[in-house]
């Protein structure tokens, strides 16, 4: 017996099934071993389904169509699988003379030994009726009657003769011994009434009288073969009305719960033994097969068509490969922190404060000289070997130096090449620990003062290009007003729309080399200033950092939250692979596998993504199916390795709503809404972005209705409110058009929050939901 069979087996002791885990642990080396581990209980899952079911729509076609007859067949009529045996026609219709009975004949009843045989060859049986004329005058149809026995007929209606009159002796004459027998078996066997032999059956109800325009309706009434004491009785009637539909599976649901969360800041940030060897992948879709272990493969699942794929039974369930250990970075690479300071003449504006009992003026600089000053003093306490940076910015670019190092000073024509930029800020010397810069800082940032203009977009430059250097390092960028030189102008939207597009490019494609360099950049604007943050923002969003607007008192707490949030991977690229009866929703490549650049990673990273049945010419899978979907993350470490993890998970299909709305998680379908909406306005695609969060609110509308869970209504509750301010007043939150385009764009307070609602987490999401139900009281009602 193998050891997973002795563990899963309850004849084993629980002190046995312990002694068996310690041995596994202990084997860490052993791939085997490692991979049992992983799928053992009690372990976190990293790779979250928002649904326990893969939820496909039931498909709509003919066959279907006659199932849904079927089921809608009344309950008097036989089921359709029974078949009635081959026997004699019906005899012709006899007519009848005034003054004559009509004859009538009762047809021949198979003795016990024909009932058995019928039974056992597996065929139904159905006692023939006896012929009824109404009246002298008239012939009718043949009408259809059960042979129950006295206790168990119904009462004759008002007007018409009793079954005693109907059929006596003198009709059919005399009755032969085969009849008698068949009569008695029928009263006294089994299979009738449910009773075994020598039980009284428990006497019935009489039956209502029949209506007056019911009595030339033909009776149906089913008669079985004997059958054994241990079968469920069948003969029973029908219910009074039919059970009401679930009102859950009627037809599809709204929205799509196929949802996965992927918790990327706890999955990198594990420790979790390599697996030995190189991965086996599939030369055409790059799906891991396998490991050293189990390496041998008659096909890609992935790749294959739906009718010939099953689910792999030996693929990979979970590893993790060394891809380059020989690339290490120096030991010298300590991550920087850089603050990236505006100083122009917006700075020197005031605002009256009030510190104790009297009111003060103060200027914007002066509160981020304050900020900065304190969290240069909190970490040289708790991170004195953090390397940390000044950079100021105005009609001039200052990058500050320390001790022996001058600082560099970059103006005039400097400001508008991006080569000469770079190659300052590569060939200035990496600052030392806080601990040997910290009173060169402080002196440098009490000494700041503020005049000139906003050179924010050579200063960005400059920064990144210094951090490029040391992977994991941080940005942070403080201003007040648009950039208004020429490299990365933003106070042009309404007179060159050549300049702000070439100002657009400029900070994507920083952003871009910043995420691929392994440097997180935030923006952190002042409350009550334009900053362009739509644009500006674009090279935050892409290098996974914040955009905030910030009340100057504010600025400290931004700054520490942006500190402690450190990157622990760098260039993470996430692939998930589908079977081809399923494809992607939401991505640029709607196939069934997507490859998504995250960047940098950090602790409390979470990013989802959608899947859906093909809609196309291949077939979607079938209820009771099973489907597989395979996690890939390629990511560098911060000593320089680069890696890859593999999850397969296997989840089974269903066409049932009731099931997908039992297993449904809010919380996960609420992230993806957001993230997805807030994506898509983002790029100005508004209606697309509320058309996707109605859709996945009916959803949740209708999970609540079906678990009639009252956290649940709470916890909606909660989300309506933080969404409403976007999705139902998105229009308060856009520009005017521009003069030269028809393009709209973001104001500064509508790009931070759909920037932070595209980063956002599950817990960033319940504290965000937790102050709206403070500070917002009287939120909007509604059926919940």
């Amino acid at each position: 017996m193998s050891v997973i069979a002795l563990l899963a087996s309850p004849s084993v002791s629980f002190v046995m099934q312990e002694c068996f885990k310690m041995m596994l642990t202990v084997s860490v080396y052993d791939d085997f071993a490692e991979t049992w581990l992983f799928h053992c209980p009690g372990l976190p899952v990293m790779m979250e389904f928002a649904c326990d079911f893969v939820y496909v729509p039931p498909p709509v076609g003919p066959k279907d169509s006659q199932q849904a007859n079927v089921f809608k067949r009344s309950a008097l009529l036989p089921p359709v699988s029974w078949v009635r045996p081959l026997g004699a026609p019906p005899p012709p219709p006899v007519e009848v003379k005034p003054g004559h009975s009509p004859p009538t004949k009762v047809s021949e009843q198979p003795d016990v030994g024909e009932r058995q045989e019928a039974a056992g060859s597996g065929s139904r049986f159905y006692d023939n009726v006896v012929l009824e004329l109404k009246s002298p005058k008239r012939l009718t149809p043949a009408r259809k009657t059960a042979l129950l026995p006295p206790h168990l007929r119904p009462p004759p209606s008002p007007g018409q003769p009793s079954p005693s009159d109907k059929f006596t002796d003198d009709d059919v004459g005399p009755r032969s011994s085969s009849d008698t027998d068949a009569a008695a078996n029928i009263q006294e066997g089994t299979g009738l009434d449910g009773n075994a032999p020598g039980q009284t059956a428990p006497s019935a109800p009489p039956l209502p009288p029949r209506p007056s325009f019911m009595k030339n309706m033909p009776e149906y009434v089913v008669l079985l073969p004997a059958s054994s004491s241990t079968e469920k009785p069948l003969l029973c009637p029908p219910p009074a009305t039919p059970p009401p539909a679930s009102t859950d599976n009627a037809g599809p649901l709204p929205g799509n719960p196929n949802v996965i969360l992927v918790s990327l800041g706890k999955l990198l940030s594990e420790k979790v033994q390599h697996t030995q060897g190189k991965p086996t992948s599939c030369s055409q879709c790059g799906s891991v097969l396998g490991s050293t272990y189990d390496n041998q493969t008659n096909g890609c699942y992935f790749c294959e068509p739906p009718e010939r794929s099953s689910v792999p039974s030996g693929g990979l369930q979970h590893g993790l490969f060394v891809l380059s250990p020989s690339e290490k970075l120096p030991s010298a690479s300590q991550p920087l922190l850089i603050f990236c300071i505006d100083i122009s003449a917006s700075m020197s504006i005031t605002s009256q404060v009030s510190p104790g009992e009297q009111f003060i003026h103060r200027s914007r600089l002066e509160f981020v000289q304050e900020a900065v000053l304190l969290c240069v003093h909190k970490l040289s306490k708790q991170h004195p070997d953090t390397p940390v940076g000044l950079i100021t910015f105005n009609y001039e670019v200052t990058v500050h130096g320390y001790g022996d190092f001058p600082s560099r000073v970059l103006s005039g024509d400097d400001l508008m090449n991006s080569d000469n930029l770079k190659v300052a800020a590569t060939v200035f010397p990496t600052p030392p620990p806080l601990s040997r810069t910290k009173r060169f800082l402080e002196k440098q940032v009490t000494e700041l003062s503020a005049v000139g203009i906003t050179a924010l977009g050579p200063a960005a430059l400059v920064a990144v290009t210094m951090a490029s250097r040391h992977p994991g390092s941080k940005v942070i960028i403080c201003t007040d007003g648009k950039a208004n030189t020429t490299l990365g102008n933003l106070e042009v939207e309404d007179n060159d729309a050549r300049t702000l597009l070439s100002s657009t490019i400029f900070y994507q494609e920083l952003g871009g080399n910043a995420a691929n360099q392994g440097v997180t950049v935030s923006v952190l604007s002042i409350e009550g200033t334009d900053c362009r943050l739509d644009e500006l923002g674009r090279l935050a969003d892409r290098t996974g950092g914040k955009v905030v607007i910030a009340n100057p008192k504010m600025l400290q707490s931004e700054f520490e939250q942006i500190i402690e949030n450190s990157t622990i991977a760098t260039q993470c690229t996430v692939t998930l692979m589908l079977p081809k009866s399923m494809c992607m929703r939401g991505e640029k490549e709607a196939g069934h596998k997507v490859a998504r650049k995250v960047g940098n990673v950090h602790l409390d990273k979470e990013i989802t993504f959608q899947f859906v049945a093909n809609e196309g010419e291949v077939s979607s899978p079938m209820s009771g199916s099973a489907v597989s979907v395979q996690l890939q993350l390629r990511y560098m470490q911060r000593n320089g390795w680069r890696m890859l993890r593999v999850f397969t998970v296997t989840r089974n299909v269903t066409h049932e709503s009731s099931v997908a709305l039992s297993s449904l998680s809010l919380p996960i379908i609420q992230l993806n809404s957001s993230q997805a909406s807030a994506a898509l306005a983002v790029r100005g695609r508004f209606l697309d972005a509320r058309r996707e969060n109605e859709q996945q609110m009916k959803l949740i509308e209708r999970a609540i209705e079906h678990n009639r869970s009252a956290e649940d209504r709470e916890t909606y509750k909660e989300w309506v409110i933080t969404m409403e301010p976007i999705y139902n007043n998105i229009y308060n939150f856009t520009r005017a058009k521009s003069v030269v385009s028809d393009s709209q764009s973001l104001t500064d307070t509508g790009a931070a929050l759909l920037y932070t609602m595209k980063q956002s987490n599950r817990k960033t999401i319940m504290i965000k939901n937790q102050q709206n139900l403070h500070f917002s009281p009287h939120w909007k009602q509604s059926k919940y």
